[in-house]
């Protein structure tokens, strides 16, 4: 009996020694590098392709005419919707805030609020009417119109045999005249993603 659970608790002491610790360990990493885990749409993709896709925009010829004929003034965009038309699931609002980030950065435009974020300015301008002194609270009718609109859509394409797997990513976007509807420029960014299991 006393061999029986000797052994017993060799066993097991044999057991947990070889088992794979079970623990987990966080390392904090530069936003900047590039870590690919999955394969899927990740935030370095996001940034690199907000930054191409403002880079083309800003060297077409629209915003050269603009600035022609409204005397060198900066034009006003407001990016609008981008839509996730692949299988993944892509935070769209992440692309939409780096596009924004890189018009800013750039110097060349000036981007207003769009939507939700707008709507919320307005709450607050409509609430100073009432609950701020007169000296500061802030008038209507000041805003910021925008010139253009910017839109788009992230959709892709997924070729898959056994265990390797291309994903291919086209992001898409127009920027259109407000007053008269024109689209005025077009461009798209692509990624190709080769994955092996």
């Amino acid at each position: 009996m006393k061999l029986q659970k000797l052994a017993l608790a060799t066993l097991a002491a044999t057991l947990m020694a070889t088992m794979p610790s079970c623990s987990h360990r966080i390392e904090r990493v530069d936003v900047q590098e590039t870590i690919d885990l999955s394969g899927k749409w990740n935030d370095t993709d996001s940034r690199q392709v907000a930054e191409a896709m403002v880079e083309q925009v800003l060297s077409a010829s629209w915003i050269s005419e603009y600035n022609r004929t409204h005397s060198n003034k900066k034009p006003v965009v407001i990016v609008g919707l981008v839509y996730n038309k692949t299988s993944e699931h892509i935070d769209a609002n992440t692309f939409i805030k780096d596009v924004e980030k890189a018009f800013i950065s750039s110097g060349k435009v000036r981007v207003v609020q769009a939507d939700e974020k707008r709507e919320a300015l307005r709450q607050e301008r409509a609430a100073q009417q009432n609950y701020a002194s007169v000296e500061t609270a802030k008038k209507w009718g000041k805003e910021l119109g925008a010139d253009y609109m910017l839109q788009g859509d992230i959709s892709s394409i997924v070729d898959q045999y056994k265990k390797e797997k291309v994903v291919y990513y086209q992001t898409s976007l127009e920027l259109s005249d407000l007053e008269s509807n024109e689209v005025v420029w077009i461009g798209d960014k692509k990624i190709k993603k080769y994955i092996k299991n």
